[in-house]
């Protein structure tokens, strides 16, 4: 493993000049920082922060990125993942990476940078090779959505199924009619869960092609649905494949009670029950998922060999509420 002296060596220089243009420190003169950082390049070096941590006796840290902390999804993971850290000792820094995948790597890079022990990662992007040169220091644990190009561990709901159990529930209902409305088709959950919902028509016998279906985003989801309801042949249910959409819907569509409209939305989401008609839901339990991987991560802290199963994805479950109604009753 390269260390601070290899680059000091390599740049010509002290480690604790090397040490001072990691830190930033403006005592160092711009052709010197030129060379030590062309050294840490040439030699792929990343500073053990880990090793400075239990050095300085400072208190560890376990570090949580996810699209948005002001999501309920993932506000619930961050509590979940909270509550094991302080079992092992850890605080946690909490960080929102938003959605612009560009974001990914510049945000995660910075906390990797900082003394925290690991990383529980929500991916936005669709390469996570750069987390390559800073795993063998950190350990990594990805969450919801998988990680391309890297090595780590990974802690997934199943999408598809749960995407099958609601369709399955509609159908049962009678409904021949199930709009699918989702956010992007890019994000992989949404994928898989649009995946699972042309599964469930397809084996119930019907067209999938003739079913409507919505990709858009939360300032397009309420036109968009007043053009489904607004066709010949509208939707008598909505499939809606995430909670984020889910609470847009509900809150754009009075006329889902009106118009006797069923609903399942995937995801959970704060007054789903208490709402009227109350919302059915395919329930993850995020709390459980944050849990898991803050477990998996401070696990690595302790023992980095350990023998660990590196894909776990958890059962998901359906709750029925007032939502879930035949479509006799529109």
């Amino acid at each position: 493993m390269v260390t601070m002296h290899d680059v000091a060596a390599h740049a010509g220089v002290s480690a604790s000049t090397v040490s001072r243009v990691f830190r930033n420190e403006e005592s160092v003169s711009k052709a010197t920082r030129k060379r030590v950082n062309d050294a840490m390049a040439a030699l792929n070096y990343v500073p053990n922060m880990m090793a400075r941590t239990f050095r300085e006796g400072k208190a560890s840290l376990l570090a949580i990125a996810v699209p948005s902390i002001a999501d309920s999804f993932f506000a619930s993971v961050i509590e979940g993942a909270d509550s094991i850290a302080k079992t092992h000792g850890h605080a946690i820094a909490v960080t929102s990476l938003g959605d612009d995948p560009s974001r990914e790597r510049p945000i995660v890079e910075a906390l990797l940078r900082r003394q925290i022990s690991s990383l529980v990662l929500v991916p936005i992007a669709s390469d996570q090779s750069y987390l390559s040169t800073w795993l063998p220091h950190t350990p990594v644990v990805v969450i919801d959505r998988e990680a391309t190009g890297a090595d780590v561990d990974v802690f997934l709901e199943d999408d598809r199924g749960g995407a099958i159990m609601a369709v399955d529930h509609l159908l049962r209902l009678g409904h021949q009619r199930i709009a699918f409305l989702g956010a992007d088709d890019a994000v992989a959950t949404t994928a898989r869960r649009f995946d699972g919902y042309r599964q469930a028509i397809q084996d119930a016998g019907l067209s999938v092609e003739d079913q409507p279906v919505l990709f858009a985003g939360p300032s397009h989801i309420q036109e968009g649905i007043a053009g489904m309801l607004g066709a010949q042949d509208p939707p008598t249910a909505l499939f809606s494949s995430n909670a984020r959409t889910s609470v847009v819907v509900v809150r754009a569509l009075q006329a889902l009670k009106a118009r006797g409209l069923a609903m399942v939305s995937f995801g959970d989401f704060p007054m789903a029950d208490a709402l009227d008609p109350s919302v059915s839901v395919i329930d993850q339990d995020p709390f459980r998922l944050g849990q898991a991987a803050a477990e998996r991560a401070l696990n690595r802290v302790a023992d980095p060999e350990g023998s660990f199963e590196n894909l776990t994805v958890f059962d998901v479950n359906l709750i029925p509420r007032g939502s879930s109604t035949p479509p006799s009753r529109a």
